[in-house]
């Protein structure tokens, strides 16, 4: 355990992107890597996202890691004194009560590994995303590709005419597109 003179120093990660960028799989992998060094790790997922397992955090290619489903953020608040990494997935889909979550859990000497969508389908910055983002100390943003014509892709087109902001799905209701395509397929869609 560390003194109060030789504290850990905490941090927040972000990993962003669109869906089917690897996300999910990135935070899987610095979290087995915290693992690996015996490093004692806590991960949250949104309740509400349950499309592959109500209790594990599941990658598109079907890696995981045993997750704790929560309702609201502050529940991860509640991490044991000995924990010294948290991932949290699906970030996006938290309250504006995240950031500070994440401050707090860092100013306690906590990394703090966050992933997420950093823009929602109709292309705005989703949820607590663009503050996360602002006050984290590393930013990793990663790209799909572009299913249209192969391009980096950081656009989440959704194929649904749902309007609901949150609409979980695969990709049945998602595709990656880069700029130029997402752009053509929504002016398509007027």
């Amino acid at each position: 355990m560390f003194s109060e003179n030789n504290r850990r120093s905490g941090c927040i990660e972000v990993v962003c992107g669109s869906m089917f960028s690897g996300k999910t799989e990135e935070l899987i992998r610095r979290l087995r890597r915290a693992q690996f060094a015996n490093q004692k790790i806590e991960i949250f997922k949104p309740a509400v996202d349950n499309r592959y397992s109500d209790v594990e955090v599941v990658s598109h290619d079907f890696h995981k890691i045993t997750s704790k489903p929560v309702g609201d953020a502050s529940l991860m608040l509640d991490v044991p004194s000995d924990v010294e990494v948290v991932g949290i997935d699906e970030a996006q889909f938290f309250g504006d009560n995240l950031v500070d979550v994440c401050q707090t859990l860092a100013n306690r000497g906590i990394r703090v590994i966050a992933a997420g969508l950093d823009t929602d389908y109709l292309g705005k910055p989703f949820g607590p995303m663009p503050r996360l983002l602002a006050v984290a100390e590393d930013v990793q943003k990663v790209h799909a590709i572009c299913v249209k014509c192969g391009n980096l892709a950081n656009h989440s087109h959704r194929l649904s005419k749902s309007k609901d902001l949150v609409v979980l799905g695969e990709k049945d209701i998602y595709e990656p597109l880069c700029r130029e395509c997402y752009n053509k397929a929504v002016a398509a869609e007027r």
